[in-house]
C-alpha cells in the first residue's frame, strides 16, 4: 500500500474525476456514503451527533454525511464555520440540506455561537483536511480548543483538523483536534506513525472511495504500508529438492558474561526463520548454555572467555550478525572495527553493536554498503543525534541512510525501515507486547537468517519486521500483551511464516 503526499493525493482526486469520469460533488457524495457504512457500524444505535464542518472539501464530505444520518433517523446537529470562501462543492451540500429541510445549518462566527457539548454526544470532525498548509489561528483554532476540552468523542473526517499530513516537527505546538477514531480517506496520512500524533489521530483505519486505480498504480511515492500482499510478495518458498546448504550459513557474533540471553534468542531467531546452518561465536563463558538452549546451532568459541575479542574466519557465511549482548570492552571495539573492514556478505548490527558505531561515528563510512542497522530509539539518537519527533527521526533517517547506504530499522510502533535510496516502508503489524527486553534480539535473529538465505537486504529488513510483528500479534490474540516475553515470540514465528504461505 502506498503513502502519498497530500499533493499527490489531489493529482489522485483530480484524476479520478477526469478519467473515471465522476464529477467532484459526486466523488465527495461516495466518500460521505463510505463514511456513514463506517460510523453507523462504529455507532449502530441513534445518538445525538455534533457535526463540524469547516469552509474546503473536508466540510463537504461533514455536511454530506450529515444529510445521510438524519435520513436514517440519526439526531444530528450541524454547524458550519463561517468563511467567505466556501469551496463549490461545499456549498452544494449545503443547498441540498437546505432545500431538503431536513436541518438548518448553525453558522459559527465568534466564539459566542460555539455549541455547549454534552459528554455524552459524539462529534464528527470535518473542519480541515490533509491539505492543510499553516497552523490554525483565530477562531478555528479556538473552536478545535472548545471541542477538545469538552470531553466529547470524537471521529475525524480524514485527518484531525490542524494536522498537517506530513511535516509535523512539533505539532503538539499547534492546535489540532484530539480524535477517538480516524477515518482517513483511501491512504494513511505518513503523520499517522509518528507516536506525538497519537494523541491527535487515535485509531486510524482506511475508508475505500474508489480511487483510480490506474493512477494509483503508475504514481510514485518513497513511502509504503507493509501489509500482507507487499509481505508475501517478498517471501520466497521452499523448493521441494532444497538442503540445508541451500539456505545458507549464517554467523552470529553475540553474548558476554552475563548477556548470554540475547545471543540465545537472536541464534533461536534465526533458525526458525530459515536459516540452513547458523553458528554462533560467543565468549567460553557461553559454551553450555548455547549448546542446551540452541542444539540446532554450531558453536565457535572466542579465545576470551567472557567477551568477543577476535573476528574468525569469514569465507563461510552468507550473512553475519554483530551485537546482541556483545558488550563494549576495548578488546570487543578493536575486534568489531576489524570485522566491519573485512566482511564482504551483508552485515546486520545491533544493540552494543550500534552503540560501538556511536561511540566512533566515522566507523560508519567504513560500513559495507547495504549493511542492516536495527536501532531502538535511544541508539538511534545515541547513533545519529538528538531527535525531537518521530517526523524529524525519520527525516534523519533517510538523510543517513542515503548517505552511507544503509538499511536503517527505527524500530517502534509503525516500525520504520528506511532504504539506501530513502525509500520507506511502514510496518502494519505488532502491539505493545514488544516493548520488552530481548524482542529486539529475536528481529535481528530473523532479519539475520532471511539475509542468510539470500534474501536481499532491503527486503529482509522488511519481511522480518514484518514476520517479527505478526508473531507478536499472534501470541496476544491467545494471550496479553502484558504477559508477552521474547522467548515465546520464537514458539510463535513459525506461525507468522504459515500465514503469509498460505
Amino acid at each position: 500500500m502506498k503513502i502519498f503526499p497530500c499533493s499527490k493525493i489531489k493529482h489522485i482526486d483530480a484524476y479520478t474525476i477526469e478519467h473515471e469520469p465522476i464529477l467532484s460533488v459526486d466523488l465527495m457524495e461516495r466518500a460521505a456514503t463510505a463514511l456513514l457504512q463506517r460510523i453507523v457500524t462504529l455507532y449502530p444505535y441513534p445518538e445525538k451527533f455534533c457535526i463540524f464542518a469547516g469552509p474546503g472539501n473536508n466540510g463537504g464530505d461533514g455536511v454530506a454525511l450529515a444529510r445521510m444520518l438524519i435520513q436514517i433517523g440519526y439526531n444530528v446537529s450541524l454547524y458550519i464555520l463561517h468563511s467567505k470562501n466556501y469551496s463549490e462543492d461545499l456549498r452544494t451540500n449545503i443547498n441540498r440540506v437546505s432545500n431538503q429541510g431536513i436541518i438548518a445549518p448553525v453558522y459559527i462566527s465568534s466564539d459566542a455561537d460555539f455549541p455547549f457539548l454534552s459528554e455524552s454526544s459524539i462529534v464528527i470532525d470535518a473542519l480541515f483536511g490533509s491539505g492543510l498548509s499553516r497552523p490554525l489561528e483565530g477562531i478555528a483554532a479556538r473552536l478545535v480548543e472548545h471541542i477538545n476540552s469538552s470531553k466529547v468523542r470524537v471521529v475525524s473526517v480524514d485527518i484531525p483538523s490542524g494536522l498537517f499530513g506530513e511535516d509535523n516537527t512539533y505539532p503538539n505546538h499547534n492546535p489540532a483536534i484530539k480524535a477517538m477514531y480516524t477515518l482517513t480517506l483511501q491512504f494513511p496520512k505518513l503523520s499517522f506513525i509518528f507516536p506525538e500524533n497519537h494523541p491527535f489521530v487515535g485509531e486510524w483505519e482506511l475508508i475505500d472511495i474508489g480511487l483510480h486505480k490506474k493512477i494509483v498504480e503508475e504514481l510514485d511515492t518513497a513511502y509504503h504500508f507493509v501489509d500482507f500482499n507487499f509481505a508475501k510478495g517478498i517471501y520466497r518458498r521452499k523448493d521441494v529438492y532444497s538442503h540445508k546448504g541451500s539456505f545458507g550459513h549464517a554467523l552470529i557474533i553475540s553474548g558476554s558474561f552475563g548477556m548470554m540471553g540475547a545471543a540465545v534468542l537472536c541464534v533461536n531467531a534465526c533458525l526458525r526463520a530459515g536459516a540452513g546452518l547458523v553458528t554462533a561465536q560467543i565468549p567460553g563463558c557461553g559454551y553450555s548454555i548455547i549448546q542446551s538452549q540452541a542444539p540446532e546451532a554450531l558453536v565457535q568459541l572466542d579465545s576470551n572467555s567472557n567477551f568477543f575479542s577476535e573476528i574468525p574466519d569469514l569465507t563461510k557465511y552468507s550473512s553475519v550478525t554483530i551485537g546482541p549482548g556483545l558488550g563494549q570492552h576495548d578488546l570487543t571495539v578493536d575486534a568489531f572495527k576489524n570485522l566491519i573492514s573485512h566482511v564482504n556478505v551483508p552485515l546486520v548490527i545491533d544493540a552494543d553493536g550500534l552503540n560501538i558505531l556511536a561511540r566512533d561515528k566515522d566507523l560508519l563510512k567504513m560500513l559495507p554498503a547495504n549493511t542492516v542497522l536495527t536501532p531502538h530509539v535511544g541508539e538511534f539518537n545515541r547513533l545519529f543525534g538528538q531527535t525531537t519527533s518521530g517526523c524529524e527521526r525519520l527525516k534523519r533517517a533517510i538523510e543517513m541512510a542515503t548517505l552511507y547506504k544503509l538499511n536503517i530499522i527505527i524500530k517502534g510502533a509503525f516500525t520504520q525501515v528506511v532504504s539506501p535510496s530513502g525509500r520507506v516502508y511502514i510496518n502494519s503489524t505488532g502491539n505493545p507486547g514488544l516493548a520488552t527486553g530481548g524482542s529486539g534480539d529475536v528481529l535481528t535473529g530473523i532479519i539475520s537468517g532471511l539475509l542468510a538465505q539470500g534474501y536481499f537486504p532491503e527486503h529482509a529488513s522488511i519481511l522480518g519486521v514484518f514476520i517479527h510483528g505478526l508473531a507478536a500479534d499472534k501470541i496476544v490474540r491467545a494471550k496479553s500483551q502484558t504477559s508477552l516475553v521474547a522467548t515465546s515470540l520464537l514458539s510463535a514465528i513459525g506461525e507468522a511464516f504459515r500465514v503469509i504461505e498460505r
